[in-house]
C-alpha cells in the first residue's frame, strides 16, 4: 500500500479538519487523519504541540516536502491550492481572483469561525446560558449568513463564477448554524442562497464524503 502523502491531525467534532480534508479530497491528494481526543486533552500533549505550539487542529505534515508541518486551517488551504492545485481546480491562475480568495478566507477565519465557535460553545457546553451571550453570538451568525446571502444573491459562488477555496471553507460551519445555532429554518427561509450554495457544495463527490465520514464518526 502507497504511503499517503499527507497526516491530518484532526477531531471528530471540530469543523476546522474537515474543511482541509475537502479540499485535500478536491485536489485528490492522499491523506491519512490521525483524530486527536479532546476529551483526554490529546491537543496539549507534548506529541502534537511539537507541531502546533497553539494546541489546536487542525496541522498537517506534508511527506513529499521534508515533513513540512504548518497549522491553522486556511494558512493549510493556502499551502494545498498553491503548491499543489497546478490545474486550478479550486483555485485561480490570476492574481486578482487569489486575492479575492484570500479575502474570503480571511472573512472565514475572522468572522465566521469565531463568532459561530462560541455560539456553539455556549449552547452545547453551557446550555445556552447566559443568554444574552448566546444572543449576541446568534446575532452575530444571522450577520455572517447575511453578507453571504447577498453576495449569493448576484452570483453562484463567492469568486470566479465556479468553486474555490473560498466556497469550502465556510461549509463545515454552516452546517453548525443548520444544526445547531439558529436551524436549518433560518437558512431555509431567510438566507435561501446560502442553502442553495451549501446544497451544491455538498453534492459534490469528494465534499460529500468527508462529510459522511464525519456524520457516521459523530454517530458512533
Amino acid at each position: 500500500m502507497t504511503t499517503p502523502q499527507f497526516t491530518l491531525y484532526s477531531t471528530v467534532v471540530g469543523p476546522n479538519g474537515w474543511k482541509v480534508a475537502m479540499v485535500l479530497e478536491e485536489l485528490g491528494l492522499t491523506y491519512k487523519t490521525i483524530f486527536l481526543d479532546f476529551s483526554k486533552n490529546e491537543q496539549k500533549g507534548p506529541e502534537f504541540t511539537k507541531l502546533n505550539p497553539n494546541g489546536r487542529i487542525p496541522a498537517l505534515i506534508d511527506h513529499h516536502n521534508k515533513d513540512f508541518v504548518l497549522w491553522e486551517s486556511n494558512a493549510i488551504i493556502e499551502y494545498l491550492t498553491a503548491k499543489y492545485d497546478t490545474e486550478n481546480k479550486i483555485s485561480f491562475a490570476d492574481f486578482e481572483s487569489q486575492q479575492l480568495v484570500r479575502q474570503w478566507l480571511y472573512f472565514q477565519a475572522s468572522g465566521q469561525g469565531p463568532y459561530y465557535g462560541q455560539a456553539v460553545w455556549f449552547i452545547k457546553v453551557k446550555g445556552g446560558e447566559p443568554k444574552e451571550v448566546v444572543e449576541r453570538y446568534q446575532n452575530e451568525t444571522r450577520r455572517v449568513l447575511t453578507v453571504l446571502n447577498g453576495v449569493l444573491e448576484k452570483q453562484e459562488w463567492l469568486v470566479g463564477g465556479r468553486i474555490s477555496a473560498a466556497d469550502i471553507a465556510f461549509l463545515q460551519w454552516n452546517t453548525s448554524a443548520d444544526r445547531i445555532i439558529l436551524g436549518s429554518e433560518f437558512i431555509d427561509k431567510e438566507v435561501p442562497n446560502v442553502r442553495r450554495w451549501m446544497n451544491a457544495l455538498i453534492s459534490r463527490p469528494g465534499i460529500k464524503k468527508v462529510m459522511d465520514e464525519r456524520t457516521k464518526l459523530l454517530s458512533g
